[in-house]
């Protein structure tokens, strides 16, 4: 095999000069790019990639819960003190809830899914307040997290199998 035709390249990608054709004087030799096969882990992870890229609607409570870890986490290590400032949010969706009873009243189950979600919000809300204070995985927080987590997700596809 001559070095004209011969594979070149970094790993993973092999590199393969044709040499000039007949009549094309002036014409850059042409570049055949062959990429390795990819790995099995490759295969896997592009397979899980695509099932969470396909299914990303229904994962967003999961992403949101994830996404708190790693941010309480931080505002515990900067400052623990913001734990004391976001407290005050667990008591807004309970505002929400009474203004809304006010403005429009519902009953039975109107008023059912607004408590749910007023509850849910609260539960979140104080939970961000209190991991941010002491941490994510301070006692029994993870164990709240997990059955938040499992309330939202549950109730988010309740929520858009019924649209």
């Amino acid at each position: 095999m001559s070095s004209r035709t011969r594979a070149r390249g970094t790993a993973g990608v092999h590199t393969v000069r044709i040499p000039h054709q007949r009549g094309r004087r002036s014409a850059q030799p042409f570049v055949v790019v062959v990429p390795e096969r990819p790995s099995l882990t490759r295969e896997a992870l592009t397979a899980i990639g695509g099932l969470l890229w396909r299914f990303r609607r229904p994962l967003i409570p999961t992403a949101l819960a994830l996404l708190a870890w790693p941010v309480t986490a931080l505002l515990h290590a900067i400052a623990w003190w913001s734990g004391l400032l976001l407290a005050p949010a667990a008591a807004v969706p309970v505002l929400w809830l009474l203004v809304m009873q006010r403005r429009r009243p519902a009953r039975s189950s109107v008023l059912a899914w607004r408590a749910g979600l007023a509850l849910l919000a609260t539960t979140t809300a104080a939970w961000t307040a209190f991991a941010a204070g002491f941490g994510p995985l301070a006692g029994p927080l993870p164990l709240f997290w997990l059955l938040t987590w499992l309330v939202a997700q549950t109730a988010w596809l309740i929520v858009r199998r019924s649209h």
